[in-house]
């Protein structure tokens, strides 16, 4: 029994679906998604967004299918990169067929819209033949238009009467390997219509606030939409949709999940505001160490404290800590206790060491209780 129930988060419970080797849904760890902003025919630019954002944790990775000329390039990116690609697909049915052919893992596509029944039968084949899942992507902006005369504007009831027209049309064809998203760039519509489709059916769900806006504002508005749904249990994968290079969209969704305690990676900074207390500069040491420290993938938690106000607190929550003192000279905490003092020329290669040999014991217990399993 978890000591601390306010913290524990149930998990809507939705069959699961593969996009290539990443488990989505039915209780599967909540994967990270990012789009690249690339064109697609440039091959070479397009591997190398995509394998930053893999580099920084990214689950999944869409790109978008406009034209052949990008399905015929997406064989040639599947075969360069290391995570599973989504082919975002609109209207074109061949296009969808020839992702499936040139190796995506999923298709973001909504079947409705692609036009005959035998065209849907078409790329539900492709789709079965090369073992490729599928994304209904429901969005306020371009919802059918019998559905707009119906409802004379986007609503949350339109946007999941939308999602589930489509999902009959894949069940109907005997498809049932797919997720779906009713997106809004108006955070209370996707809310209510995330909330609504949750109790509709028991698809996977991928969460998103789209047309977010630029890093701030974006992570701001995806926080509070996203944030509310994850609380409640809902959503299977995310993405969080910025004006912004795509790696900030992976770590804004990382730093989502870990502030929920639903998934775990990279450094955690538990870090003061700064005040005239303060035996350093916080922000500034901050600022250096999450750019010295985005490289390690293990779930460390540092604490930064500029006096000893909070700092011994906060440091007993944290695998390593730091407190400001005087004289240019402050405390180290491992594990929670009082370890050691750290000259404030020093102090920034110091953490940096010690959280990387945090980081490497955890890689190596890992690997070892793996090993174990592995043997049984």
């Amino acid at each position: 029994m978890s000591l601390r129930p306010y913290r524990d988060i149930q998990r809507r419970k939705s069959r699961q679906i593969h996009v290539g080797s990443v488990a989505v849904g039915g209780g599967a760890p909540i994967s990270v998604q990012t789009m690249t902003n690339t064109l697609t025919h440039d091959v070479a630019g397009t591997v190398a967004q995509v394998q930053a954002a893999a580099n920084a944790g990214a689950d999944i990775v869409r790109i978008s299918c406009p034209d052949a000329e990008s399905t015929a390039a997406l064989k040639h990116i599947v075969k360069q990169v290391s995570v599973p690609i989504v082919a975002d697909i609109h209207f074109h049915y061949k296009r969808a067929i020839e992702a499936a052919e040139a190796g995506a893992a999923c298709l973001r596509i909504n079947p409705g819209n692609i036009g005959s029944a035998q065209r849907v039968k078409d790329v539900v084949k492709a789709a079965k033949d090369h073992n490729c899942s599928m994304r209904i992507g429901v969005n306020a902006g371009s919802l059918e238009k019998h559905l707009l005369e119906r409802y004379g504007e986007p609503c949350p009831e339109a946007m999941v009467e939308s999602a589930l027209e489509h999902a009959k049309i894949l069940e109907d064809n005997d498809f049932h390997e797919f997720k779906i998203s009713v997106k809004a760039s108006d955070v209370f519509l996707a809310v209510a219509a995330y909330q609504a489709l949750a109790d509709a059916c028991d698809y996977p769900l991928h969460l998103g606030i789209t047309e977010a806006g630029g890093l701030r504002s974006g992570t701001v508005k995806s926080s509070i939409g996203m944030g509310s749904l994850l609380w409640a249990g809902i959503g299977d994968t995310i993405r969080v949709s910025l004006s912004a290079d795509p790696v900030e969209e992976v770590r804004v969704g990382f730093d989502m999940l870990k502030s929920l305690d639903l998934r775990h990676r990279g450094v955690r900074i538990v870090s003061c505001p700064s005040c005239a207390r303060q035996g350093f500069n916080v922000i500034k040491t901050v600022e250096i160490l999450e750019e010295r420290l985005a490289h390690i993938s293990q779930p460390v938690s540092l604490s930064i404290i500029g006096c000893v106000v909070n700092g011994p607190g906060e440091a007993r929550e944290t695998d390593i800590g730091l407190t400001g003192g005087g004289s240019g000279s402050h405390k180290m905490y491992i594990g929670g206790i009082a370890d050691h003092n750290i000259d404030d020329e020093k102090k920034i290669e110091h953490i940096v060491r010690l959280v990387e040999k945090k980081a490497a014991e955890m890689e190596a217990a890992k690997a070892k209780t793996a090993d174990a399993h592995a043997a049984e």
